[in-house]
């Protein structure tokens, strides 16, 4: 990583959104450095990748991969790490990264994704590791044979459940709404599946366990019990927009903190972009063929931005 020249293009964020902008970029002939500190973005703890034009079916982690070798090969630098803080200076923008090295640039496109949420019950963190989880396809393999809770409705929670399903003796679904949320392919999947069961209508409210988690407490009886033994909670509920960076950068945003961008993917500062699952853009599908279209059109944005200039 070269520290002493001025990118005219810095990309915060290494997922879908931000390598197609990068291979966007590339081709446009834009200098850029990708930053992010997860190669392929949390894609690459997704189970399966089954609904992307061309992509049959590919593992989230392979699917990543593939994403980072295609922008590795146009030559521009893709550095893992932790970006610290962004300010603007002297008509850009200085981008601090854990170490206290640094990267200059004309312009920020911000492709920082979403961070899950948290279920906010106590000993929550005090679990986590030891039973608690929020992603199945890091830690699915301790549990085999095993019981296993998944909690939440929405694709990940089911996608979770399916692969878990692979793994583990027994898999609960627990969902506080009347029905699934998931795509009907899964849905259909998961009811014929044997080892899962759906509790609908329900809320785990509290952990149980000394060293490790044993069970989880029910708001109402399942199966004539508040108690769910489970050795493996896996929490899907979904995610909020990874939004510091631009609410430091003074970036406008909607009620739910998502960067609010133009049909060009330009923030209200100028300079800056935004692309993917952190902005209210593609009325906020927040899937990978978005994410990777988002992108796209922030480099093309770029490029053309750079040029009035």
């Amino acid at each position: 990583m070269n520290t002493d020249k001025t990118y005219p293009l810095a990309i915060i964020g290494a997922g879908p959104a931000g390598l197609s902008a990068s291979i966007y970029a590339s081709r446009y002939g834009v200098d850029h450095i990708v930053i992010g500190h997860l190669p392929g973005g949390q894609i690459s703890e997704t189970h399966e990748i089954d609904n992307y034009p061309g992509v049959d079916a590919a593992g989230g982690f392979e699917f990543a991969e593939s994403l980072v070798a295609h922008a590795r090969k146009y030559g521009a630098p893709i550095e893992n790490r932790m970006v610290k803080h962004i300010r603007k200076e002297d008509g850009g923008f200085v981008v601090t990264l854990d170490g206290g090295a640094s990267v200059r640039s004309r312009m920020i496109l911000l492709a920082t994704g979403a961070k899950r949420r948290v279920l906010g019950l106590d000993r929550e963190g005090e679990f986590l590791g030891r039973g608690v989880s929020y992603c199945a396809t890091c830690d699915g393999f301790f549990y085999r044979d095993r019981i296993v809770t998944v909690i939440g409705g929405n694709n990940s929670a089911a996608g979770a459940a399916a692969y878990l399903s692979g793994i583990a003796s027994k898999v609960h679904i627990v969902y506080r709404g009347k029905e699934l949320r998931a795509e009907e392919h899964i849905l259909k999947s998961l009811r014929n599946d044997p080892k899962v069961r759906i509790i609908l209508e329900t809320n785990v409210v509290s952990l149980v366990g000394d060293d490790a988690l044993t069970a989880v407490k029910l708001d109402r009886p399942y199966e004539g019990s508040d108690t769910l033994p489970t050795d493996g909670l896996f929490i899907e509920i979904g995610s909020d927009p990874n939004a510091d960076f631009a609410r430091d950068l003074g970036v406008a945003t909607d009620e739910n903190g998502y960067v609010h961008v133009g049909s060009d993917m330009s923030t209200s500062v100028p300079g800056v972009f935004a692309a993917g699952d952190i902005t209210d853009g593609s009325d906020k599908f927040r899937q990978v063929v978005t994410a990777a279209a988002e992108g796209a059109i922030a480099a093309r944005s770029i490029h053309a931005a750079l040029a009035k200039e």
